[in-house]
């Protein structure tokens, strides 16, 4: 088969860390995973910028798209096209009439939720001139129904993520000396709770400090690892807090801080609430600390479902609910954390890897593909 792939927001290649987010490791990803099979004939048209100049970088991407997307068509011949997200799949409204190959774009959350009324205004009509729609978890094909996609023309395809990363993490102690080193963080013989992404309020970062923290038996150290708007409100939630000492706001880190992190702690926290206009995706970061061998608790929200099996990768308790959350936690610390560490791996590893995920993108392409043709007899 062959795919023409557009993307934006993929780091520049001297900067491969530069505006790495959940989304775009998940573009990057599955880029590999395509190039990796046999079947598959790769081309894309990706824009490489750093996140400082994202905004004026992306405006000139899409319109540079109008010229080059029909240029591509003509060169390449390509079976469909598959844009990476919503934003980049804007273009395609002004390129249905030019362009006869199937269109389809990917979604994963905010970039179907954005709640900026021009956005959501235009969004409508991308998805009615779109021939499919892969949207990341069940609760983002929904949001997309609720915003104008005929249901016939999506799916719910979770996001993958890279065996070789847990391959690579470096052992426990070797792990916590770096940590020591580079952030002075000491847990002694506390357990780590480790939650890490973007600081924004629909991530519960300040409200697990504040209402679940204190209500904890175990003796646990709490790392927080990535940078936003919400930071200031984490440093004060910790600095009104009485457990401030031992929870740790280790801001944006390398990713070799990022593996140490991953490979020293004992459980994921993923304290999401509800914020209007937001949502969560999927939470690639959880398959990320599953296969690292950690267990997750987290809110029973949005994309999360879709990620967690009870008692099998980790729990789903109700959202902004302090006293389950923190027994939850306790409860996961104080059991069979060996036990619990391999099948959370073993669960990902299963249904979750780029090669298994990359298949069922085919078949969908496939089938798209095979549609628009009949469709055009």
């Amino acid at each position: 088969m062959k795919i023409l792939y557009i993307s934006h927001t993929h780091p520049p290649r001297d900067q491969p860390l530069e505006n790495v987010g959940g989304m775009q490791s998940v573009s990057m990803q599955l880029v590999n995973a395509l190039q990796r099979r046999k079947d598959v004939e790769l081309e894309t048209i990706i824009l490489r910028a750093p996140w400082r100049r994202i905004g004026l970088s992306t405006t000139a991407f899409l319109f540079g798209l109008l010229k080059r997307i029909p240029e591509g068509v003509r060169r390449f011949d390509p079976d469909v096209i598959l844009f990476s997200s919503m934003v980049t799949a804007g273009v395609v409204p002004f390129l249905r009439k030019s362009v006869q190959v199937p269109l389809v774009s990917i979604n994963h959350g905010q970039d179907v939720t954005l709640p900026l009324s021009i956005y959501q205004w235009y969004l409508p009509r991308v998805f009615n001139k779109l021939d499919g729609v892969i949207s990341v978890s069940r609760a983002t094909r929904e949001a997309s129904v609720k915003r104008g996609m005929v249901p016939e023309k999506g799916v719910a395809l979770p996001n993958g993520f890279d065996s070789r990363y847990a391959r690579s993490l470096p052992d426990r102690e070797e792990a916590l000396k770096l940590l020591k080193e580079v952030l002075g963080f000491e847990p002694e013989d506390r357990k780590i709770l480790l939650t890490v992404g973007r600081l924004v309020k629909r991530k519960g970062h300040s409200w697990f400090i504040r209402e679940v923290i204190p209500k904890l038996r175990t003796d646990a150290e709490y790392l927080v690892i990535g940078d936003g708007p919400e930071r200031e409100e984490l440093v004060m939630a910790k600095e009104q807090s009485q457990c401030g000492n031992r929870i740790t706001l280790a801001g944006r880190q390398p990713e070799e801080v990022l593996r140490a992190a991953y490979a020293a702690s004992d459980l994921f926290v993923m304290p999401n609430i509800p914020v209007p206009g937001d949502m969560e995706g999927f939470g690639i970061v959880l398959l990320e600390a599953n296969q690292a061998g950690m267990p997750a608790v987290a809110s029973n929200l949005e994309g999360i479902r879709d990620v967690i099996r009870q008692g099998v990768n980790g729990y789903r308790v109700p959202h902004e609910q302090p006293e389950e959350f923190a027994k939850k936690v306790d409860e996961v610390l104080e059991g069979d954390l060996k036990r619990f560490s391999v099948t959370a791996r073993m669960h990902v590893e299963k249904h979750f890897s780029w090669d298994r995920v990359a298949a069922r993108y085919l078949d969908f392409l496939r089938e798209v593909s095979a549609h628009r043709t009949v469709s055009d007899k």
